[in-house]
């Protein structure tokens, strides 16, 4: 059976070698480097105990310097597991999610015709790069030296142009026996519609020869001279030779010198790659007119595990970035993902390197952002999350975002990453660190103030829950057994949470804006805001796992956790729900009492006046409501830890700040 021409370059493309040896031998962790695709183990050919056998993942091959063994994919499949070469060839197609084609008597005949076309493509390259040096094409080389490009560089990639002459290439072919069937398959020519002579499809137009992998000549890419052209850039159609969809400009080299090392970036035109190759980053591509596709991702991810993408620094650049991070979700997983280095408003990667050189580029590349970073700007960058109902559509969207994910580890650490940005925005006062003490992504993203705004005067209202300030807490009006009832809640919230987790999504919001000062309430918190989906088993072992069981033994061994009718009774979805929503609004009412306290207490250091008697008022009316709800569950929460009634705490502390208002009234 013969196959159609370019299906097994496209076989070759979609396998990764390492992959399919990798299912036959065990790396040498110590030679091998699994970023540059430089893998070395013990040839499964021969017996041998050193690491002799090598593959090179980028360029598709292997080679035993032991018994000589080299070959491809196809090859290694056929010496391994005994089977016959269309046999090895369905193996990986199966693996690559290809079809087999059916028999094709003419596939001879179609491997001969391509042939003949790529002939005539060379042809035409030399045609192209002869007429750049003639009178006709002094305009294009003006401009070509205006942006820089020396003439190393155009002979390196092989810079034409072409006349504005109806059939300049294709007297030009003909004249050398080429049939002119040949031109118009090749896309060098089209033919009218009124059936006369084809004619060139590229005229007045600079000419960048666009080469596979493989360095055969598959297409050109022209740039008009005349500003008023309808296209400023025109490609070849899609040929026998040509899928735009499944190429990239620079393959060849770009796969070569990021196999040494150089990091791989991928820019929006030709002009942007020749600059930056010639500004020293070999290892640049670019799509051919279409926005990256599916099939250009596996490319890159072939020839490096994090490509770079560098788009024009203006609204259609953001809006590529954009487009580029929805088509990679679904196919990233663990060691592939991209990076962005968006280019300053209004420039391109050519004119950065004009005006500040290869170091201005070299920065901004070794300063790349992370995919999951561009991901939350898109969702956050320019709105205010004002309301409950904004901050629940941010929510939506990025779950909705990081579900696409297929790579279940990859989606879990997505899913940390957004929570923890998310912290950071609608929780500015408090942010977040890190065990060692640094801080998060994206406090910029999002206008600022994102999740909290007031207004001043009497009039405060806060997106975020009350907080009690610092000072008041290490004043005489917070008692420690304020701080203990803080405490007792929240284990009751978390145990809650944790013997039914299918109820964290409900209280997302609410569970970031506990206090947790104790640090084994602060880690479960984090880690049930890290997995609001897991199951009750899996998620205590996880746990475990990352702190220790000592923390959970502790929080489910508290009297007050015990007795709580939901962690008596895991699983009920409802109950958990009512216990939960409870104890947080108990705790609202607590802080918003100490919030009160401490602003009256501000007030007080100077003469107290009718305002702040009015807001003891408040104060005590919110105090006479909590110590109602405190009457309610005192079978769950009898007495605090010295054994005195839980709201004592608070009675004192507001008999005690009328003591200070009455003496400085009597002063005053």
């Amino acid at each position: 059976m013969s196959l159609p021409p370019g299906f097994l370059d496209e076989l070759r493309s979609r396998t990764s070698l390492s992959q399919v040896v990798g299912r036959k031998v065990m790396w040498d962790n110590r030679k091998s480097n699994q970023a540059k695709g430089d893998m070395w183990a013990p040839c499964p050919f021969h017996q041998e105990k050193s690491a002799s056998f090598h593959v090179d993942d980028r360029k598709g091959f292997y080679y035993c310097f032991g018994c000589h063994a080299k070959g491809d994919a196809i090859s290694f499949v056929k010496d391994s597991e005994n089977v016959e070469f269309m046999e090895a060839v369905e193996i990986l197609a199966r693996e690559a999610g290809m079809t087999m084609p059916q028999r094709d008597p003419k596939a001879r005949e179609k491997a001969d015709r391509a042939s003949q076309l790529a002939e005539v493509m060379e042809k035409a390259v030399k045609h192209y790069r002869m007429q750049l040096r003639t009178a006709a094409a002094g305009a294009a080389r003006d401009y070509l030296d205006r942006r820089g490009m020396a003439e190393e560089t155009r002979e390196r990639f092989e810079i034409g142009y072409a006349p504005d002459a109806r059939q300049g290439v294709f007297q030009a072919l003909t004249g050398q026996g080429v049939a002119p069937e040949l031109l118009v398959e090749a896309g060098l020519c089209a033919k009218p519609d009124d059936g006369g002579a084809p004619y060139d499809r590229f005229r007045g137009r600079i000419i960048f020869p666009i080469r596979d992998a493989r360095g055969r000549c598959i297409a050109f890419g022209g740039r008009a001279m005349d500003p008023n052209a309808r296209a400023k850039y025109l490609n070849s159609p899609e040929t026998m030779l040509f899928d735009k969809g499944r190429n990239l400009y620079n393959h060849g080299p770009a796969r070569e010198a990021a196999g040494k090392g150089a990091p791989l970036i991928v820019a929006e035109g030709y002009m942007d790659v020749i600059a930056l190759v010639a500004a020293g980053f070999g290892a640049s591509v670019a799509p051919l007119g279409t926005a990256v596709t599916e099939n250009q991702l596996q490319l890159l991810w072939r020839i490096s595990e994090e490509p770079v993408i560098a788009l024009d620094g203006d609204t259609a650049g953001l809006r590529a970035a954009y487009r580029v991070v929805d088509l990679a979700l679904p196919l990233m997983e663990a060691g592939k993902s991209l990076r962005f280095a968006l280019m300053p408003e209004g420039k391109d990667p050519d004119d950065l390197i004009r005006e500040g050189g290869a170091e201005a580029m070299s920065k901004l590349v070794d300063g790349a952002i992370p995919m999951v970073t561009l991901l939350w700007q898109r969702e956050t960058e320019g709105k205010v999350f004002d309301s409950p109902e904004r901050r629940a559509a941010l929510d939506k969207a990025l779950r909705e975002k990081i579900r696409l994910i297929r790579d279940p580890s990859l989606r879990s650490h997505y899913g940390e990453e957004v929570n923890r940005l998310r912290r950071d925005l609608f929780n500015p006062r408090r942010g977040w660190s890190d065990d060692r003490g640094q801080g998060g992504y994206g406090s910029g993203f999002g206008g600022g103030q994102g999740g909290q705004w007031q207004r001043g005067g009497r009039d405060r209202f806060r997106a975020a829950t009350l907080r009690p300030l610092a000072t008041t807490r290490a004043s005489l009006l917070a008692s420690a057994d304020e701080a203990a009832q803080e405490h007792m809640r929240e284990a009751v919230i978390l145990a809650s949470l944790i013997v039914t987790p299918e109820v964290v999504l409900q209280f997302e919001a609410s569970l970031e804006g506990l206090e947790c000062r104790d640090p084994d309430h602060r880690a479960l918190r984090d880690l049930l805001l890290e997995m609001p989906e897991a199951e009750s088993a899996g998620l205590k072992q996880i746990i475990e796992d990352r702190i220790g069981p000592a923390a959970l033994e502790k929080l489910f061994a508290a009297s007050h956790v015990a007795i709580t009718p939901c962690v008596r009774k895991p699983g009920d979805a409802e109950l958990a729900a009512m216990t939960v929503a409870e104890e947080l609004a108990k705790l609202e009412a607590q802080r918003g009492l100490s919030a009160e306290i401490a602003e009256a207490e501000e007030d007080i250091q100077g003469l107290a006046d009718e305002a702040v008697t009015w807001r003891l008022g408040q104060a005590a009316e919110a105090s006479n409501r909590a110590a109602r709800s405190q009457q309610e569950d005192r079978a769950e929460y009898d007495t605090g830890p010295n054994g005195a009634p839980i709201n004592r705490a608070e009675r004192s502390a507001f008999d005690a700040l009328l003591n200070q208002i009455s003496f400085s009234k009597r002063r005053s």
